[in-house]
C-alpha cells in the first residue's frame, strides 16, 4: 500500500501535522518497499497484516476467518559505525522505537509504529479487522472492524470525528465452533467477542481483566456444557496487565 501525507488520519490538527512531519522524506513505493537508510514507511507494519495469531477455519461452511492489522510502521537502517550503541538505545527508549542490531550486517534496525503524539495510528481506520474468506467462492465474505480504541481514545473525541468502527490493533487468534461462532479477544479494548461466522455480526462480548493476546480454546465440561477459555495476561503496557485464565459457559 502506498502512503503519502494526504493519506494521514488524525483526531486533531496537531496530530495530523505531527504524522505528516514523521514521514517527510521517507521511502514508500508501495508493498514490499525495503527498509532503508533514509527510513521507510511500511504497510502493513511489523505487527501484520495477518499476524501470528493465525486464522480459524470452519470445515463445514468452508470459511476461513483472519484477524488483520492495518497500521503502518516506520523502519530505518542505521550504520553501526555512525552511532554509539548506548546513545541510540536511550533515544529509542525515549521515542518508543524498537532497536535491534542486525547480526551479520553493519546496521542497526530501528522501528516504531506510525503513531501520533496522542498514541493513535496515523493511518485511516479501521485499525484492526476480522476478515472472512469463503473458500467455496474464493472471495471475501465479510470484513468488519475488530474491537475499539476506547482505552486509547476518549469516546467523545472519537464521536466528534464522525468516524464509527475504529477497530483496534490486535494480537491474538480466533477459534471457530461447530455452532457457527467465531471467538476472539486480541484487542486493545480487552474484550472477548463472539461473531456470527456467516455474517460477521457481533453476537456477544464481555470485558476481560487484561488484553487476551492469545487464542481461545473450547471444551465440553463434566456438566455437559460447552466452555470457552482465554488467557488474559495483557502485556504490561497498552494491553494492560493480568495473570488470569477466564472461562465462559455457553448457554444451552
Amino acid at each position: 500500500t502506498r502512503v503519502d501525507p494526504d493519506s494521514v488520519w488524525a483526531l486533531s490538527a496537531g496530530d495530523s501535522a505531527a504524522c505528516r512531519s514523521m514521514i517527510q522524506g521517507l521511502r514508500n513505493e508501495g508493498i514490499f518497499t525495503p527498509p532503508s537508510l533514509e527510513g521507510t514507511v511500511v504497510v502493513p507494519g511489523n505487527v501484520g497484516g495477518a499476524h501470528w495469531g493465525g486464522l480459524a477455519y470452519d470445515p463445514t461452511r468452508e470459511i476461513a476467518v483472519v484477524p488483520v492489522n492495518t497500521v503502518a510502521a516506520i523502519v530505518q537502517l542505521i550504520s553501526q559505525d555512525q552511532v554509539v550503541d548506548t546513545v541510540l538505545r536511550q533515544e529509542s527508549s525515549r521515542l518508543g522505537y524498537q532497536l535491534n542490531r542486525m547480526d551479520g550486517t553493519p546496521y542497526f534496525m530501528r522501528r516504531r509504529l506510525w503513531l501520533s503524539p496522542s498514541r493513535t495510528p496515523c493511518t485511516p481506520p479501521p485499525f484492526g479487522k476480522l476478515v472472512a474468506v469463503s473458500l467455496r467462492a474464493g472471495r471475501i465474505l465479510w470484513d468488519v472492524p475488530l474491537g475499539s480504541m476506547e482505552t486509547m481514545i476518549q469516546p467523545g473525541a472519537a464521536r466528534a470525528t464522525g468516524v464509527a468502527g475504529l477497530g483496534s490493533p490486535n494480537l491474538g487468534g480466533p477459534i471457530a465452533t461447530a455452532g457457527g461462532l467465531v471467538f476472539i479477544a486480541a484487542t486493545l479494548d480487552r474484550h472477548l467477542r463472539a461473531f456470527d461466522i456467516e455474517t460477521g455480526r457481533v453476537l456477544w462480548q464481555s470485558p476481560l481483566p487484561a488484553g487476551g493476546k492469545a487464542t481461545p480454546m473450547t471444551y465440553r465440561g463434566r456438566d455437559g456444557r460447552q466452555y470457552v477459555v482465554i488467557a488474559a495476561g495483557g502485556d504490561g503496557e497498552a494491553f494492560g496487565t493480568g495473570d488470569e485464565v477466564i472461562a465462559f459457559a455457553l448457554g444451552r
